[in-house]
């Protein structure tokens, strides 16, 4: 059921959390997109997932996932964790041009719990300069809850979409057991400047309507930004978590609709707004390292980010008890374009 509530989050708190520490939070029974489907081949490569080893490689037709290299005698195999013992390879589903992995126990495995991307193409296909990998200095959960506030565009990426000036400015957040969701309304606000010099909008202003959609256990955000005059923005934002102090977000900006040259430029904008966001997070990073004093401040924007950290604490929790089910309202596959405000086809 989805809830729009906020009236347990105090924003004058600096302690809305018992004990923020992100980085040592681990999620399973997940799948997660470890990889472009164009990126693997034959020859088998290595990807992280929480600083432990996924080979990824295809034969006999399809992708293969190990925790060891294929060619690895099985005699030196590593012995694996008792929690592993039965996952001699993980299951996978090639879907929306990405390889998703699942990171969990292998019998709860199920493709429902894949999550929706309606702005990709189910089978893959999107062209490979709209994917690409970005590396980003800080634990996954940080780097989406930074995601999480909309607003924060309007002054470190200023250049690429536009300031802060707008007639009205509506925020609005809402929730289930394991989606957090905020949407921002804008009327007359300043037109994205890559819209107006390569989009060949000529207004100075635009309405937008932007939604950032995030699956708490995955790291997953889908965001989708529809501007009047201009062109929609379809996003795919997952963090992939290599470790405590790194994760990599794949990304694909589906520009297929947008007017030349526009839509030859839109997908290198990640490489220029993820460099920005890396030197934020980076310095962030280290105050999330150790309990004890935060130094968190929070404004009326910040409602998505302390509800993520609800959530995401709550799973941990649940998990730490041995509870790793979906509940009813957060199944992954749910059908996105209402949520995203996507256009009727």
């Amino acid at each position: 059921m989805l809830s729009v509530g906020n009236e347990d989050l105090d924003l004058t708190n600096r302690h809305n959390t018992e004990d923020w520490l992100p980085d040592r939070i681990r999620l399973r029974n997940v799948w997660l997109p470890l990889a472009h489907t164009f990126e693997i081949g034959e020859r088998a490569s290595r990807w992280y997932v929480h600083s432990e080893p996924c080979y990824l490689w295809r034969a006999a037709g399809r992708i293969h996932a190990c925790p060891w290299h294929p060619g690895l005698p099985a005699a030196k195999r590593p012995t694996p964790r008792p929690r592993d013992a039965d996952a001699a390879c993980y299951p996978v589903v090639e879907r929306f041009g990405y390889v998703w992995v699942w990171y969990g126990e292998p019998e709860a495995a199920s493709d429902a719990f894949v999550p929706d991307v309606p702005f990709l193409p189910r089978d893959g296909g999107l062209p490979k300069y709209m994917q690409g990998n970005i590396r980003v200095d800080c634990c996954a959960p940080l780097l989406i809850e930074n995601l999480l506030d909309l607003t924060h565009s309007d002054f470190l990426h200023a250049k690429v979409f536009g300031d802060q000036h707008a007639d009205e400015d509506r925020v609005d957040v809402s929730y289930t057991s394991e989606t957090v969701t905020m949407i921002r309304r804008c009327k007359n606000k300043s037109i994205l400047p890559i819209m107006r010099w390569f989009g060949g909008v000529r207004a100075k202003y635009q309405d937008i309507h932007a939604v950032v959609h995030v699956h708490v256990r995955s790291s997953i955000a889908l965001a989708y930004g529809r501007h009047t005059p201009g062109s929609d923005l379809p996003l795919f934002h997952p963090c992939v978590p290599e470790s405590r102090n790194y994760c990599r977000l794949n990304f694909a900006l589906n520009a297929t609709q947008a007017p030349w040259p526009l839509r030859l430029l839109l997908p290198f904008v990640p490489y220029v707004v993820g460099l920005q966001d890396n030197s934020m997070v980076r310095r962030q990073s280290g105050r999330y390292l150790d309990a004890g004093e935060r130094r968190d401040l929070y404004s009326r924007f910040d409602r998505a980010g302390l509800r993520y950290r609800i959530l995401l604490q709550q799973l941990a929790k649940r998990q730490s008890e041995g509870d790793f089910s979906y509940a009813d309202d957060a199944l992954p596959s749910r059908d996105a374009r209402g949520i995203l405000g996507m256009p009727n086809e």
